[in-house]
């Protein structure tokens, strides 16, 4: 006995014993005399919707949003100065002149010294993907003058100042005063509403 593909029975509540089957049918006749006993009282319910053919996206991989934010890091071809000064529109000139002073504390630090700039870029994504998420409020990132580095290039400078430009969730950022690194550290202050997701 054949159903329907697209038809669904509805069992009635069982209210009698439980009747366990104690041996295995032998002849297909009995197969089906148990199974119209344990069919008695289903009504057919009949319905003519039929489920739409949907085609299944493929499986992508779910991407971490530290991974994200390194992705977004550019190298920009731009001057870097010697002594960060960068504030975006709205921000407040007392707030950009204690951040200036050292007067708001860093509630983190990130050291990149001697790391490569393949290193630096996802250490750097990281430290922010985790400073925002935490909330903190001004972070340093310590990244060296470039004394050391070929033809006294500061190459992680460089790169810290152009990663800092582009991070949307950085209101302002600038040179550490003198008795925190100098122009070998940067204080960068966050943006609390991009944060905590």
């Amino acid at each position: 006995m054949r159903l329907p593909r697209n038809l669904c029975l509805i069992r009635p509540p069982i209210t009698g014993p439980i009747r366990k089957m104690a041996r295995k049918p032998d002849t297909p006749e009995e197969e089906h005399a148990l199974f119209r006993e344990a069919m008695a009282g289903v009504h057919p319910q009949c319905t003519d919707r039929v489920e739409p053919f949907r085609t299944r996206p493929p499986p992508r991989p779910l991407q971490h949003p530290d991974e994200q934010h390194e992705q977004e890091l550019a190298d920009l071809v731009i001057e870097t100065p010697e002594f960060f000064e960068f504030r975006r529109p709205g921000i407040q000139h007392r707030l950009f002149h204690d951040l200036q002073r050292g007067l708001i504390p860093p509630e983190d630090s990130l050291d990149l010294h001697g790391m490569r700039v393949t290193e630096a870029r996802k250490a750097f994504s990281r430290f922010f993907g985790a400073s925002l998420h935490r909330g903190r409020r001004c972070v340093r990132i310590v990244h060296g003058k470039g004394h050391n580095s070929p033809d006294n290039q500061p190459m992680l400078k460089q790169k810290t100042y152009q990663w800092l430009l582009q991070s949307k969730a950085v209101l302002a950022f600038v040179s550490a005063p003198r008795w925190d690194g100098g122009s070998g550290a940067t204080y960068a202050l966050l943006s609390r509403k991009t944060g905590r997701r």
